[in-house]
């Protein structure tokens, strides 16, 4: 496939509120992601940032407009269908990583995996090491996630976001609960995946440096894309 393809397609999307008026909180935004790419998404809080990238991952399916995800069109197709998509096509990252307690970090990361069914589970198993070994955590793959320091499980959630070998990697604040050396470790993970692994990242971030080592800036201001 040319490097160049668009994995993410967006055109007009509005999205409105009505609680109890109606608030329009998207207005008429479009972008392209190309594959490889990685893009941050910048804006003041309230811009409409997370709600756009609730959209995009497939989660919220109440709008007006267009996207595309690896060329197929979302809107109308079926619960079963979008989270079809989710789980093989996306990955996700947030500011909390979400790690479920009770279960390892080995386990933690082979969930979407599982989930999807397109593997084995001892091939999921591998994968997940794999993925673990990449981000220097395979040591850490016996314990369990509380064990684990913010850096560790940000790292970990990286590696199960990464699992099913997604297209696109999409995450909201990923470093919003790090200090500066492991949002450094993080950006240079998303990095070494978009150089790599050709994979796309959308991050939607408040951190201006994070942003700014980014290959591009979508700035958003009012529920538009501005620049």
């Amino acid at each position: 496939m040319k490097a160049t393809e668009n994995i993410l397609e967006v055109h007009d999307v509005i999205k409105s509120f009505h609680d109890p008026v109606t608030v329009q909180v998207l207005k008429k935004v479009s972008l392209v992601v190309k594959r490889g790419e990685f893009v941050s998404i910048t804006g003041k809080s309230g811009c409409g940032k997370s709600t756009l990238l609730y959209i995009l991952s497939t989660m919220d399916t109440d709008y007006e407009g267009e996207v595309m995800i690896d060329g197929e069109p979302t809107r109308g197709l079926s619960g079963e269908r979008l989270a079809r998509i989710r789980n093989e096509k996306i990955g996700f990252v947030f500011q909390f990583h979400y790690l479920l307690p009770e279960f390892s970090v080995l386990k933690n990361v082979m969930l979407p995996g599982l989930k999807l069914g397109k593997h084995s589970t001892q091939e999921v198993e591998h994968r997940a090491m794999q993925r673990l070994r990449e981000l220097d955590m395979h040591d850490h793959a016996l314990k369990s996630a509380n064990q684990l320091s913010g850096g560790q499980k940000q790292r970990v959630a990286i590696a199960r976001a990464l699992v099913n070998d997604p297209l696109i990697i999409m995450g909201d604040e990923p470093t919003g609960n790090l200090d500066s050396k492991n949002s450094g470790n993080v950006f240079d993970i998303f990095k070494s995946i978009s150089a790599h692994h050709e994979q796309s990242l959308l991050v939607v971030t408040h951190d201006n440096d994070f942003a700014a080592r980014t290959d591009r800036i979508i700035e958003m201001d009012d529920g538009k894309v501005v620049g």
